[in-house]
């Protein structure tokens, strides 16, 4: 397993993690993703152990707190072993300070967090998304205090636009406290917005990018093809919130990858995760898995590196006309330095 340095910090993560919001299926979105159980967890983590990929990533609010109690449970005796990272700040309940990034709310909910999982630390805390009603400063703060009380190794966040990771790496520099790290962001091959803004910024300040859902909820594996509509997929039992889909623009991607994919003798997830991988600033892939075939199947995704002329195809292939300044932007290609970096 390859180890990537995490930002601007002295920490080193596998390029794949495991993702747990397969666990629990505590409701009827994250049933759709899948309903693993304590013992069933176990294996796959041990077949990610075998592997060389200690990182875990869920949330609070993964089937109600139930995937963190289920991750607690198959880590017992293996915390020294591991990393794990979870997030705060989407809704946990119907009350006024149930939900954002308020020292509340972030307190209450790592001290849940800490419980559930079984440790006195986590690794990485993520902000799960911008909370524009907290003051920037109060959720910075907090963290900060989390930090210093050993809680928490490390901050990041997810599901940011440029100006909020901008504006809180600023205001961290400011204050000397800990900054992000990293940005779990949504980007694939199907989907490049996140290469307009975000990936610059990341090159410019040191911050990482983890990717999740890499395979765009199952789209760039193969199920999905012309004249095909598959069944019991996570798309079609309701368990994703994902951006249209342009059905005809995948499927433009699916054959460049078929392609890819019969040069290189692996399959299009492979391919389409060993790509992601070697975009600028990313660090870490999460891949989630229902059982332990899909699981070792995606690992087959680190160990080999695409050549030059496939990225070049399926970067063709997957090319997203930009919306404004970025399409004026890309005019001026000696002024963007933006333009260089794949």
């Amino acid at each position: 397993m390859e180890y990537r340095q995490l930002g601007a910090s002295g920490l080193r993560v596998p390029a794949l993690s495991f993702g747990t919001a397969t666990f629990g299926g505590g409701n009827a979105f994250f049933k759709a993703w899948g309903n693993t159980d304590v013992a069933e967890a176990k294996k796959l983590i041990n077949i990610c152990l075998d592997a060389g990929v200690n990182l875990f990533d869920t949330a609070n609010v993964y089937s109600n707190g139930i995937a963190e109690e289920i991750l607690g449970k198959a880590i017992e005796g293996l915390q020294n072993r591991v990393l794990i990272s979870t997030k705060a700040t989407f809704p946990t309940g119907d009350g006024p300070n149930d939900f954002g990034s308020s020292r509340l709310h972030l307190i209450q909910q790592c001290e849940k967090s800490l419980k559930r999982l079984g440790v006195d630390h986590i690794d990485i805390y993520h902000m799960h998304g911008f909370d524009a009603n907290t003051p920037i400063e109060e959720t910075l703060h907090a963290l900060e205090d989390l930090v210093t009380s050993g809680k928490i190794r490390y901050i990041a966040c997810s599901n940011f636009s440029g100006w909020h990771l901008m504006e809180s790496l600023s205001i961290s520099e400011r204050y000397g406290w800990s900054r992000y790290i990293a940005h779990q962001a949504y980007y694939t091959l199907l989907d490049r917005e996140f290469e307009w803004e975000l990936m610059p910024l990341g090159v410019k300040h040191g911050v990482s990018t983890i990717v999740w859902s890499p395979l765009s909820a199952g789209l760039l594996t193969g199920k999905y093809r012309r004249g095909q509509d598959p069944q019991n997929t996570r798309l079609n039992q309701g368990g994703e919130q994902g951006p249209p889909v342009n059905f005809e623009r995948l499927y433009k991607i699916v054959d460049a990858l078929d392609e890819v994919a019969q040069e290189t003798g692996k399959s299009l997830a492979q391919v389409s995760l060993n790509w992601l991988l070697q975009r600028p600033t990313i660090a870490n892939l999460i891949i989630g898995a229902r059982n332990e075939e899909q699981l070792k199947h995606n690992l087959g995704a680190v160990g080999w590196n695409l050549s030059t002329d496939q990225v070049r195809k399926l970067d063709a292939a997957s090319n997203i006309d930009p919306v404004y300044p970025y399409w004026h932007q890309r005019n001026f290609p000696q002024l963007n330095a933006a333009a260089k970096l794949y």
